[in-house]
């Protein structure tokens, strides 16, 4: 097996010498480009083997096998030349794209209608290819090792100023697709899907639990969906679905779902089964996306126009599972009429709250995970109580951090505990973990879903945010104390005078 952090590295190294790229995000631009080349033309050759009558929708000379394989092959101005003159204009512009090679060729032209070679040099480039060409992607440990290698490329996005791309932890995704358990002709979407973790993780999972022969795969291929706006995701999650022997990923889409029409042209044919995602929060979509959506939900805040698209297009008694942080829980305005709105036409079962550190080092942020079936408005309202989950650090854990992940092996108290939807979760119990708030009391807060575990007493948290809700809560009071003192006293005065 080769050592493909090692190559990696290797690889980051060459291309520092190279004057025409310009820092990390043109550095894993570049990377990723190459490789997916590497990995489409290693999937082409495992396809022939059990397809006589394969066609590639890549003209013979541009095949990687044809052009980069070869480590004694083009180099220098020669290869420069090639890449900037016949191969990028010809997957930008030029393929084509009806026919029976034609969805095939969509894939390949949307990965590569943002993407572009930065590097100057041929000679540094030949040394790269070299480099990639050590890696046999039909070796199943080498695939595997390359999947671990999104991570450290979402780190590096984040040093490159790229914010709002949070590698979703394995644990994580593991768990929310076992607990939904999207059946295998259930359309699965992820509307902000990344790099592809959710969708990867439901094509294992489905797999797993229901694939027997190739007519179920069929229909599990079918039943995959992504949309991702940002071009560097959108072309590691087209090769990560490859990966996972999605030949041909054309449901993954390069667009943003929020502002691709608007919220009210959303139909029945649009709706989905299942939907899981973790949709970016901290970020502002720009001017004009809001006003696609209906004057009460209006906002620039992603995550929250991300969940009001999510219950839109989940068809009635569809499932979803979505990632979202503590400021969803207690915000108000918008976020209120939202939480209203998701309580009144979905069942809010369950709410997992994780401790700190889930997503280091990308984000200290706390997160949830909210679990909801969409119900149909005869229905309405359809959350009577909604049961929070408190899941704690393993035992001599006080922190998660690269070195020491959340595992999926810590949800199994969760597993054990969760019971069935159809019988109203009747088998589940509180727990020093679990309690359970009615509607009536959550409407009393104004919907504010942050509640706190009753079964643990007062805690000093150090967690800065919390630290600083209650600095400016104490900044309020002293206030107000400053607004009656100086009311007693104008009174005062004016009595004497």
């Amino acid at each position: 097996m080769s050592n493909v952090s090692g190559i990696i590295k290797s690889i980051q190294d060459i291309m520092r010498k190279d004057v025409g790229v310009d820092g990390d995000a043109q550095r894993i631009s570049q990377l990723v480009w190459m490789f997916f080349l590497k990995i489409y033309d290693d999937r082409e050759a495992e396809i022939e083997l059990l397809e006589d009558d394969y066609k590639s929708p890549l003209p013979e000379h541009l095949r990687w096998r044809h052009w980069a394989a070869d480590p004694e092959g083009m180099t220098g101005d020669e290869l420069s030349d090639f890449v900037n003159l016949q191969l990028f204009p010809t997957l930008k512009t030029k393929l084509i794209l009806i026919g029976p090679t034609g969805e095939r060729a969509k894939v390949i032209r949307n990965v590569f209608e943002d993407a572009y070679n930065y590097m100057k040099s041929g000679t540094l480039m030949r040394q790269v290819i070299n480099k990639i060409c050590e890696i046999n992607f039909n070796n199943t440990q080498d695939r595997h090792t390359f999947g671990s290698i999104y991570e450290q490329i979402l780190k590096d996005l984040q040093s490159a100023g790229n914010a709002g791309e949070f590698y979703t932890p394995r644990a994580v995704t593991k768990f929310i697709v076992d607990r939904v358990d999207p059946q295998l002709a259930e359309s699965v979407l992820d509307p902000a899907c990344g790099t592809g973790g959710f969708l990867a993780c439901t094509i294992d999972h489905k797999r797993e639990k229901y694939v027997k022969n190739a007519a179920d795969e069929a229909l599990l291929v079918a039943s995959i969906h992504g949309v991702e706006k940002k071009a560097l995701p959108h072309m590691l999650c087209t090769t990560n679905m490859i990966l996972h022997g999605i030949d041909t990923p054309t449901q993954i889409e390069h667009d943003n779902m929020l502002s691709r029409r608007a919220y009210k042209d959303y139909g029945d044919a649009d709706r989905v089964h299942v939907i899981v995602t973790n949709p970016p929060f901290g970020g502002m979509e720009e001017d004009g996306v809001e006003n696609q959506f209906p004057a009460t939900l209006r906002t620039r805040e992603t995550a929250d126009l991300f969940m009001a698209l999510v219950v839109k297009l989940l068809k009635p008694h569809g499932r979803a599972a979505v990632v979202l942080p503590d400021g969803f829980l207690f915000g108000e305005g918008m976020k209120t009429r939202l939480k209203q709105m998701l309580l009144e036409q979905c069942h809010l079962h369950t709410i997992v709250r994780l401790p700190n550190g889930v997503f280091n080092p990308y984000t200290g942020i706390k997160t949830n995970i909210l679990f909801f079936t969409k119900k149909p408005e005869a229905e309405w309202p359809a959350t009577k109580e909604v049961w929070f989950y408190e899941h704690p650090y393993p035992e001599g854990v006080t922190s998660y951090n690269k070195t020491r992940p959340m595992q999926f092996e810590e949800f199994a108290t969760e597993c054990a505990w969760w019971g069935d939807e159809a019988d109203g979760f009747r088998a589940r119990k509180e727990t020093p973990q679990a309690w359970k708030v009615s509607l009536e009391d959550i409407a009393a807060r104004n919907y504010n879903l942050d509640i706190k575990n009753p079964h643990v007493g007062e805690q000093i948290s150090h967690d800065p945010a919390e630290l600083l809700k209650q600095y400016q809560a104490q900044q309020q009071d002293i206030q107000s104390l400053r607004d009656q003192l100086k009311g007693i006293l104008s009174a005062a005065l004016s009595g004497a005078n």
